[in-house]
């Protein structure tokens, strides 16, 4: 077989790979779920292997069922403990007085329906409370709400397909830690097994220290801002530490988002108890508190979590996650250092002889 037929069928083979990742991209997502579960459950079965009293040690199917239960049951309570918290800022909303919120606000709502009309996005003799509850109908009518029942009912049954499909890959990535290395190689050619074995090795080296690096950044952020908030007095800082904390996920742009959320469930609060003349400085105080809690997550953890884990600069880190972001949008931005540190491991054990390369992988 000429070279020429030999590329023509590598690049079929690539082609109808990329096509089949695509078609079944659920299936894929579950086992990448299933893969970051093992990684950050992996060191709890290690130690529960060698975990000895006496005579008596802990079998290894009993350690892999044990930590993903803890993991399942870590994710349980997480969900009981902030669904209430949720109920309570719906019941919040709902005690909302309009009238007298319409008319401690009639003065600046007034200014706002003459600017509008005088850039013509309102039309003669029409209000902006008139469009908004226009709007309002359009949202709570009978066909929106059956699109709504309908979508929630599909994504329920999706979501415990997809709950269900990642816990049992989970269990047997724990069980078998070369199940997932087994599985690859069979893919690969024999000839590149060794580099790829050593790619793998290094990959989930860099990712186990990452993933958990970033567990402890997202809990220290949601203590954070939970402890801030609550010196403060603010309702509810438990839910918005938690909802701004979690947002910390996705650099640079996550904490603008959780301070946003915070500060419109603030604001909300205010408004439920007529409090409207608090909203200026508990919305500063949020806001205050969401700095303060990501200005120690930059200059503390985050240097300790993308330098130590992943051995990048903050540099290669910031424009990294700016261009998965153009690309992908906010699942890109998420998804970026990972990324990136599996590119960087391929580049070193296959293009290691280029300049570019040595500098990028010279700290790994």
């Amino acid at each position: 077989m000429n070279r020429t037929v030999r590329t023509i069928i590598s690049i079929v083979l690539v082609i109808t790979a990329i096509l089949f990742l695509w078609y079944f991209a659920n299936i894929v997502f579950y086992i990448l779920a299933a893969a970051v579960i093992s990684m950050i459950g992996r060191p709890l079965v290690d130690i529960l292997d060698e975990f000895k009293w006496g005579k008596l040690w802990i079998p290894h199917v009993l350690s892999t069922i044990l930590t993903l239960s803890l993991i399942v049951a870590l994710f349980v309570l997480i969900f009981a403990l902030f669904v209430p918290l949720i109920a309570q800022q719906a019941k919040v909303i709902s005690s909302i007085d309009t009238r007298a919120m319409a008319s401690a606000f009639s003065e600046p709502l007034a200014a706002i329906n003459y600017t509008l009309h005088e850039f013509a996005l309102l039309q003669p003799g029409e209000s902006m409370q008139d469009a908004l509850l226009v709007r309002l109908q359009s949202i709570v009518s009978y066909a929106t709400f059956a699109d709504a029942l309908n979508y929630i009912i599909s994504f329920t049954g999706s979501f415990f397909m997809a709950v269900g499909s990642i816990l049992f890959i989970s269990f047997f990535f724990l069980k078998d830690d070369k199940l997932f290395y087994n599985s690859f190689l069979l893919l690969v050619p024999q000839k590149h097994t060794p580099a790829v074995v050593r790619i793998l090795n290094q990959t989930k080296q860099l990712l186990t220290r990452y993933f958990l690096g970033l567990c402890m950044e997202l809990a220290a952020m949601i203590t954070l801002i939970t402890l801030g908030l609550t010196i403060f007095r603010v309702q509810n800082a438990l839910l918005l530490g938690f909802v701004g904390g979690l947002m910390n996920i996705i650099p640079y742009l996550g904490p603008l988002i959780g301070g946003a959320i915070g500060i419109i469930f603030g604001v909300i609060g205010s408004l439920a108890v007529g409090a409207y003349t608090a909203i200026l400085p508990l919305s500063l105080t949020i806001a205050g508190v969401f700095a303060g809690a990501n200005l120690i997550d930059n200059m503390l953890l985050q240097p300790i979590i993308y330098s130590t884990s992943v051995k990048a600069h903050p540099i290669e880190i910031f424009l990294v996650i700016i261009i998965f972001g153009s690309l992908f949008g906010i699942i890109g931005m998420i998804l970026a250092v990972p990324a990136y540190t599996v590119i960087r491991v391929i580049l070193r054990e296959f293009f290691s002889e280029m300049r570019l390369v040595k500098k990028l992988t010279e700290n790994m």
